[in-house]
């Protein structure tokens, strides 16, 4: 497979858009999950991100295996701690909450994780992480113990997507949390795509296509969903959300 940062890059440029499926293995029942990954590409999804918070099953490898099976999609690790990194995925999200302060999620898992991706034979995708204020406490926000970016406060955000490509990261992303009652705001996301030269990811709070247009609309390059996914998993819903994601692509609903 080509490198997978590259195909990503050539799909965004294509389609005008990115859509990047998320799923959560122990959040969703296999048969669900897998049942997605079957349907994502004929669906329009780009790519498949595999992650979570706890992996209470403890199945997490073999879940990226099962799901690796199913599709021809890149699937690449969103990783909750450096225990999600498995040589059955493309590649790995090679994350830094740089909003927070907290440095396990700075810097420790990090280190931690960098010889098992070198051992697993990763590609690696270094990515800004950004957790923006969307309402009550989200998991994540509990989980990494750092306070969110303020959804009012744009110049905030552009500082921290500008450091962010300034240190060599190829992504930043902008993340209201899984479960997110508010996305990450149309004018933060447009205010960032204008600040920096690499692409934008936004997930979290999204439920429509018009919520899916309007971000890639303001810059964003890709667009992650997951959570809506897992509680509507109607087939045409997830054709619906892939095609507001294209804006350069029709696809059929």
């Amino acid at each position: 497979m080509a490198h997978v940062y590259e195909t990503l890059l050539e799909t965004r440029d294509r389609r005008g858009g990115g859509f990047l499926l998320l799923i959560d293995p122990d959040r969703t029942g296999e048969r669900e999950y897998l049942q997605l990954a079957e349907a994502a590409a004929d669906c329009g999804v780009d790519s498949i991100l595999v992650g979570t918070s706890f992996m209470m099953a403890g199945h997490f490898a073999s879940a990226v295996q099962d799901i690796k099976a199913r599709t021809s999609l890149p699937v690449i690790i969103f990783p909750g701690s450096y225990t999600q990194i498995t040589s059955q995925a493309d590649a790995i999200l090679f994350t830094s909450l740089i909003s927070g302060r907290n440095p396990q999620y700075l810097i420790d898992e990090q280190v931690k994780g960098a010889p098992l991706i070198k051992l697993a034979g990763l590609e690696s995708i270094p990515t800004g992480y950004m957790l923006i204020e969307s309402g009550p406490l989200t998991s994540v926000q509990f989980i990494s113990g750092s306070l969110p970016i303020p959804r009012t406060k744009a110049d905030i955000a552009c500082a921290h997507a500008l450091a962010a490509q300034y240190l060599g990261m190829k992504l930043t992303y902008l993340e209201a949390g899984s479960g997110a009652v508010n996305p990450v705001p149309v004018e933060m996301v447009s205010a960032v795509a204008a600040a920096v030269d690499i692409p934008v990811l936004v997930g979290g709070g999204l439920h429509t296509p018009e919520d899916c247009a309007a971000r890639i609309e303001a810059g964003a390059g890709f667009i992650v969903m997951g959570t809506q996914l897992e509680r509507d998993r109607g087939i045409g819903r997830l054709r619906e959300l892939t095609a507001a994601s294209h804006p350069r692509e029709v696809i059929a609903v």
